[in-house]
C-alpha cells in the first residue's frame, strides 16, 4: 500500500521498494539480501523471518532490522540498502507482526511499514489487535510525509474493484475473501492505494498477495 502523494508533500523519493513473505528462506539472510540486490531493491519489507539474535545487523549489501518480540512467531523485518542506511532516523518494533522505519532522504521523509496479518483461522481478537495497531501507526504519520506499507495480509482482494475503485487498480485474482475486504477497507479509510493491483502481473505473482 502506498499514498500521501498529494499537496503539501516535499521532495521526491525515487526508490524501488518491495515486500516478500520469506518463509521458504528462513535462516538464509545472505541469500535473501543477494536476491534483493540483484533485483535492484532499495528497501524490502519481509514477513515470517523467524530470525534470532540481535534486532539489527548488516547482511551483504543491506542493513536489516527485524521484530523479534517472541522467538519464532511471525516476525517481520525491513532491509535497507547500504546507500540508505544512514538515512534511517527511527526504527520501531510495534509487535511481532508489525514494525516501521522512518528515513529522511534529502527533502523527502519516508515511512516504511512491514506487516504480517493474522491468518483466517486465528482468533478474532488477534486480528482486531493487528488492524488497530496498524491504524495507530498510520494515524501518527504526519500528512506531509510519504508512506509505504509492505506486507502479507493473508487475503485476496479479487479481480473486480467493485466499490473500491479508488484503492483497487483493477488487476487482482479470483474472488474476494474476508481478509481481502479488510485489506481494501483499510487503505480506503486512509486514502491509500494497493500498489500491486495497479499494473498487470503474471498469475503466479497475483496469487501471493
Amino acid at each position: 500500500m502506498g499514498g500521501n502523494e498529494g499537496k503539501g508533500i516535499k521532495g521526491a523519493c525515487r526508490l524501488r521498494i518491495g515486500s516478500w513473505n520469506i518463509g521458504t528462506l528462513t535462516g538464509k539472510s545472505i541469500e535473501l539480501a543477494k536476491i534483493q540486490q540483484k533485483k535492484g531493491v532499495n528497501i524490502a519489507c519481509v514477513q515470517e523471518t523467524r530470525w534470532v539474535g540481535s534486532k539489527a545487523r548488516n547482511v551483504y549489501w543491506y542493513k536489516m532490522w527485524y521484530s523479534r518480540v517472541v522467538k519464532g512467531k511471525n516476525e517481520v523485518g525491513i532491509l535497507v540498502d547500504r546507500d540508505l542506511r544512514e538515512s534511517v532516523v527511527e526504527v520501531r518494533q510495534v509487535h511481532n507482526r508489525l514494525m516501521f522505519i522512518k528515513l529522511v532522504i534529502g527533502e523527502c521523509t519516508l515511512n516504511v511499514v512491514s506487516a504480517y496479518a493474522p491468518q483466517a483461522g486465528l482468533d478474532e481478537e488477534v486480528k482486531r489487535h493487528f488492524w488497530e495497531s496498524l491504524d495507530e501507526v498510520v494515524r501518527n504519520i504526519p500528512p506531509s510525509e510519504r508512506l509505504f506499507i509492505g506486507g502479507d495480509f493473508n487475503g485476496h482482494i479479487g479481480s473486480v474493484a467493485g466499490d473500491y475503485g479508488e484503492v483497487h487498480g483493477g488487476f487482482g485474482f479470483g474472488d474476494r475473501n474476508r481478509g481481502g475486504s479488510s485489506l481494501l477497507d483499510f487503505p480506503k479509510a486512509f486514502e491509500l492505494v494497493i500498489a500491486n493491483s495497479s499494473f498487470p502481473k503474471r498469475e503466479e505473482h497475483l496469487v501471493t498477495f
